[in-house]
């Protein structure tokens, strides 16, 4: 198994250079991948920021990319988690963050939007310190 970086899913995701989308896609095609939590976020924030992709088109991309067989992350159940809560408006990081914190009791942040939006979503209460 091999681990790789955002801008090769970058390139993958988005075939902007044609020499390392190939290198990319060779190297999806012939490896098992581990993609990180930490790549999985920076590539939502690459996608959002420089391609200017819509929530439903990151969505849409994390969907296909993670549904791959040979692609694994830590906990497919918990991104998923994430990207349901991100198509739904919520920020994609927020959701991240309050996802892989569903096993605390709270989430303390200064992020009065990302509190009105995670209320209700899980035990792990979002709330100002």
């Amino acid at each position: 198994m091999i681990s790789i970086d955002t801008n090769v899913i970058i390139r993958f995701l988005t075939h902007d250079d044609e020499r390392q989308y190939k290198k990319a896609f060779t190297l999806f095609s012939s490896h098992e991948i581990f993609i990180p939590d930490t790549v999985i976020l920076e590539t939502e924030w690459v996608l959002r920021y420089a391609y200017e992709f819509s929530p439903d088109q990151i969505c849409t991309a994390f969907r296909n990319l993670l549904g791959l067989k040979n692609v694994h992350i830590t906990n497919p159940t918990l991104i998923a988690q994430a990207v349901n809560w991100h198509e739904e408006g919520m920020d994609f990081a927020d959701a991240l963050h309050l996802s892989l914190s569903q096993k605390c009791s709270a989430f303390y942040t200064f992020d009065k939007k990302f509190i009105s939006k995670s209320k209700g979503l899980t035990e792990c209460a979002v709330t100002l310190p």
